[in-house]
C-alpha cells in the first residue's frame, strides 16, 4: 500500500509551501461587471438629472398659494451685513446696504443722528417736537435762569454722591470715596 491517494485539491502535499493560485478568470468577470455597474448607474444619474432639469423649468411659474414672495424668505431683523435685505430705516424710507462696505450702517446711522442733532426730531403721527436741537435747547435752558442748589444740604448731597459701597464694608456700607 506505499502511496496514498488523496482526492483532487490544489493543494501539493509533497511540497514544503503552498501555490498560490490566481483565478483570473473571476478577476476578470468581477472588472467587467464593475465596469458595467458604473456606466448604468452613471447614464442612470444622466436621464435622472435631465428629467427633473425639465420639471423644473416647468414649474417655474408655480400657481401653489403658498408659495412665499423675496420679502417673504428673508429671516427676520437684524440680518447679516452681507445678506439680502440688509437696510436701514431712515426718516423717509429704507436704505438698501446689502452688498456694500461693513461700515455703511454705521455712516447712514451716522447722518441720521447728525440730522436729529442739528434739527431736532418730531413725532411722526402727532407732529409735536421729541427733541430739540443743542443750540436751541441750550438758549431754552438758560431763558429759564436755573438756581443752583448751595449751602450745607448740598454740599452733604455733593458728598454723597462720590460715597460707593467697597468690600470693606461687606456691601452694607457707602464707606469710600470717588475721585
Amino acid at each position: 500500500m506505499g502511496a496514498t491517494k488523496h482526492e483532487k485539491s490544489f493543494v501539493d502535499f509533497d511540497k514544503p509551501y503552498e501555490q498560490n493560485l490566481i483565478g483570473l478568470k473571476g478577476i476578470i468577470y468581477f472588472g467587467v461587471g464593475l465596469f458595467l455597474l458604473i456606466v448604468i448607474t452613471f447614464a442612470l444619474m444622466w436621464v435622472l438629472l435631465v428629467k427633473m432639469d425639465e420639471q423644473f423649468k416647468e414649474e417655474k411659474t408655480s400657481t401653489n398659494p403658498l408659495a412665499m414672495n423675496d420679502q417673504e424668505r428673508l429671516p427676520p431683523e437684524p440680518r447679516l451685513q452681507a445678506a439680502p435685505g440688509f437696510r436701514v430705516e431712515s426718516k423717509n424710507d429704507w436704505v438698501n446696504l446689502e452688498l456694500k462696505s461693513p461700515q455703511a450702517e454705521y455712516i447712514e446711522y451716522k447722518k441720521l443722528w447728525d440730522e436729529i442733532w442739528e434739527h431736532g426730531e418730531k413725532d411722526p403721527k402727532t407732529g409735536t417736537l421729541i427733541s430739540l436741537s443743542i443750540e436751541e435747547a441750550k438758549k431754552k435752558f438758560i431763558a429759564q435762569k436755573a438756581k443752583s442748589r448751595s449751602g450745607e444740604e448740598s454740599e452733604k448731597a455733593f458728598e454723597r454722591s462720590r460715597m460707593f459701597v467697597s468690600d470693606a464694608s461687606a456691601g452694607r456700607v457707602a464707606s469710600e470715596k470717588r475721585r
